[in-house]
């Protein structure tokens, strides 16, 4: 990052900071959410009921269209060759023979790119979403190992990939720094997250842990972790004059037509992105340089492109997670409150992007400690630029903390529950706001019955089954409600009864377009068949970014902006000759297909008669929420109680979960089914956390020298036990539908509960993720 980006990022924390002390201040009628949601206490019967995904029918036939099967008429194929040193410059480039092979229309390098603008970083505009700053293809220099150097498009796959193996290159290579510990030796530097200073104190902390009567410390690692989707990254597009047409794989589709925008020198409204599935994104599928790539490739050839990144082509220019050292120190006295609490270390980052791995996040309000020293540093590695991957911070994060809970609870001679409880603060111990709603204490009794907790031996390796060492362990799930600024939705009402909503959101299998389906009929008071939500699209309204759980939360409050001021708008039209006249909005709720006084139902008059008598077929309104100040007024996050089974063998060392439970506290549940699935999915990703992946970083050279799932271990059917989830189910006053988002929170903690349980079946702590066998034998 240049001095001038950080000056505007400390400029932009210093403006956060001074509003978020004046917001904290203001009364609670004043913010967003400071009047709970009509549908918290008004239900027709959609929300909470568990249907089915409307496009499943769609996904099991084969029939719902994925990026790299749009169809395009004079199509070509694109295959990309990648840089194979760390940095330094392309000293020669031989593209002759592969120019010269069957089927090859054009190669494609910094000879002859067309001149294009770096990308906007992702985080560096509200719009940007680019995951790295680095010109694509405007010079010789390398900045990475696996930097796209060259393109091929061709009239098969087949011929384009073939091709790329015949280019020929030689580099002048230059020092790069890939070692993480003598990166570390040659000094760090602090660290920010989304423009503030990830860096938190409260009273001395190394003092009192000094004092304490009872005191761990411990060192923790986190390796890299590579983005595996199902559905590789990919983009099938063409251009139409100055227009380019984009059908991608992709969770920020305005973000992403604003950012080649800027790329191209276009207007926004001349980048068109659909994306109306999305095979898994996890934070991967923001814009990267495979995207600016096909475009200006399809630009120099005039022929529509297909670019689906290889599995390799993934690692290579994808980032993931980034490797972490933690040091957590807990002090407490000898009835468990906690004196202090230490967590701190060091990450690596590149110098162009702005995404360090923030895993003091989970600490800041997890527990009451009397005093905290919260930090990380960074250090800057010539490598693949690293991005948000599912719960940034929480999921490795959650893993040191709650590891040390249990080392402390072990010394203590307490129940690690009870520990935890004991510590429950009252307010966010750093901030002090108070919470909008916080019933983790519910979530760990209920959940610690249902997975028959007093059943465990508190004395390590005290169970064994054959050959088998089992133990239990527990961790605590947390994850912040986020919303993010930028939404904004449109509602257009059929004289027939029937709603369209628009909004640039998107799905990629969570169930966003069932789940707002729901929630869009008992708003409107229509059932669900007559209603249609239409999304993945950048020319409709908003910017929706599906990231940081917190796209239910936007889209529902830009369609809570969007239904206010339709309801102002029916209520104007239906007259003084309405049973609703004289009535307020705020007097009348939806209900029937139509509206109704909410203290008088019989007061209620149809969508179809007030348009009729207006003499209108449709009405349609658009509207934005106001900035999501709640987040700055209570302190909001989702919370759980990860309860694990595991085994390990006496003979072999190998680690199996046998049996997982997750008690959730996440709000209101909008649908049981599709909710269950991304609980379990979350929880299915930790297990791959803490057992088995693990980026293989060769630190002479900078490459990734895994980049397959041969090589790089993905939890299988084989690796995942039955998983049982339940929650709460209490609304969340201050949210959107009472609900706070479900995606990230299944992975927070989950690598802790396998780590606590290991130790609880085997007596031997495992502090380096993952937790292979080797490191148990």
């Amino acid at each position: 990052m240049s001095l001038i980006e950080s000056g505007k990022a400390l400029a932009q924390g210093l403006m956060q900071g001074a509003m978020a002390k004046a917001v904290a201040l203001a009364p609670d009628s004043w913010i967003p959410g400071g009047e709970p949601d009509p549908l918290i206490r008004h239900q027709h019967g959609s929300i909470g009921k568990p249907v089915s995904r409307i496009d499943g029918p769609l996904k099991v036939a084969g029939a719902a269209p994925f990026a790299a099967e749009f169809p395009m008429a004079d199509m070509v194929y694109a295959a990309i060759a990648y840089s194979s040193v760390a940095r330094g410059r392309i000293a020669s480039l031989d593209v002759a023979a592969a120019e010269a092979a069957s089927g090859v229309v054009l190669v494609m390098s910094h000879h002859n790119a067309p001149r294009l603008k770096p990308a906007p970083l992702f985080m560096s505009d509200p719009k940007a979403a680019a995951g790295d700053s680095i010109p694509v293809m405007q010079d010789d220099a390398i900045c990475w190992n696996g930097q796209p150097i060259a393109v091929v498009l061709a009239a098969t796959q087949e011929q384009a990939d073939h091709a790329k193996s015949l280019i020929r290159v030689t580099y002048e290579a230059e020092a790069a720094d890939t070692d993480f510990e003598a990166a570390i030796a040659a000094g760090t530097k602090p660290s920010q997250f989304m423009g503030q200073p990830l860096h938190d104190k409260l009273g001395d902390a190394e003092k009192a842990l000094a004092k304490a009567p009872v005191s761990i410390e411990a060192d923790y690692r986190t390796p890299r972790h590579n983005h595996n989707p199902i559905e590789l990254h990919a983009v099938t597009l063409a251009w139409d004059g100055d227009t380019l047409r984009i059908h991608d794989a992709q969770q920020a589709v305005a973000h992403s037509a604003w950012t080649l925008a800027q790329v191209f020198e276009l207007q926004p409204e001349q980048i068109l992105i659909t994306s109306p599935y999305v095979g898994g994104g996890f934070g991967s599928k923001t814009l990267w340089q495979h995207h600016i790539i096909a475009a200006a490739a399809a630009r120099l050839a005039q022929r529509p492109v297909r670019l689906m990144l290889t599995r390799e082509g993934v690692y290579r220019t994808v980032g993931g997670r980034s490797l972490t050292q933690q040091h957590v120190a807990l002090g407490a006295e000898k009835d468990g409150t906690l004196t202090a609490l230490i967590h701190r270390g060091v990450t690596a980052k590149t110098a162009h992007n702005v995404m360090p791995e923030p895993f003091i996040l989970p600490t800041r309000s997890a527990y009451a400690a009397r005093t905290m020293l919260l930090d990380v540093q960074q250090v800057e590695l010539d490598m693949i630029s690293n991005t948000f991957m599912r719960a940034p911070g929480e999921a490795v994060g959650t893993f040191a903390l709650e590891c040390a809970m249990d080392e402390l609870a072990e010394k203590l001679g307490m129940d690690p529950i009870d520990l935890r409880l004991r510590n429950e603060p009252e307010k966010d111990p750093i901030s002090g706001l108070p919470f909008s709603s916080r019933h983790i204490a519910q979530a760990w009794r209920d959940g610690a019955a249902r997975f028959g907790w007093d059943a465990r031996s508190a004395v390590p390796a005290a169970r064994r089954e054959g050959e088998w060492l089992v133990g239990v362990g527990c961790a605590t799930a947390t994850y912040p409600y986020y919303r993010m600024p930028g939404g904004a939705a449109r509602i257009t009402l059929s004289r027939e009864g029937e709603a369209t909503i628009d909004i640039a959101a998107h799905e990629m299998g969570m169930g966003t377009s069932t789940a707002q389906t729901q929630v869009a009929a008992e708003r409107l008071g229509l059932p669900m068949e007559r209603i249609r939500f239409n999304y993945g699209d950048s020319t409709l309204p908003g910017l929706v970014l599906a990231g940081g759980s917190q796209q239910t939360a936007s889209i529902g409050a830009a369609v809570i902006a969007a239904y206010n001021k339709l309801v102002a708008e029916l209520l104007a039209l239906a007259g003084n000759d309405s049973p609703l006249a004289g009535l307020k909005p705020d007097e009348v709720g939806s209900q029937d297909g139509g509206l109704a006084k909410l203290d008088d139902p019989s007061r209620h008059e149809s969508y179809a008669s007030i348009l009729n008598r207006a003499q209108r077929t449709t009405i349609s309104v658009e509207a934005e929420p106001p900035q999501p100040l709640e987040t700055m007024h209570w302190s909001m996050h989702s919370h759980g109680a990860m309860f694990c089974e595991a085994r390990v063998n006496v003979v072999t060392g190998e680690p199996r979960v046998t049996r997982f439970l997750g008690s959730f506290d996440c709000g209101r549940i909008l649908n049981p089914k599709t909710a269950a699935s991304q609980f379990r999915g979350g929880i299915i990703m930790g297990l791959g956390l803490a057992l088995m992946e693990e980026t293989q970083f060769d630190e002479r050279s900078g490459r990734i020298m895994n980049p397959s799932l041969a090589e790089y271990h993905v939890p299988v059917h084989m690796d995942v036990p039955e998983i049982d989830v339940m929650w709460t189910d209490i609304p969340d006053p201050h949210t959107p539908m009472g609900a706070r988002g479900i995606g990230e929170i299944g992975i927070t903690g989950t690598g802790a509960a396998v780590a606590n349980a290991i130790y609880n079946a085997t007596g031997k702590r495992v502090r380096d993720l993952p937790i292979t066998l080797d490191k148990l034998l």
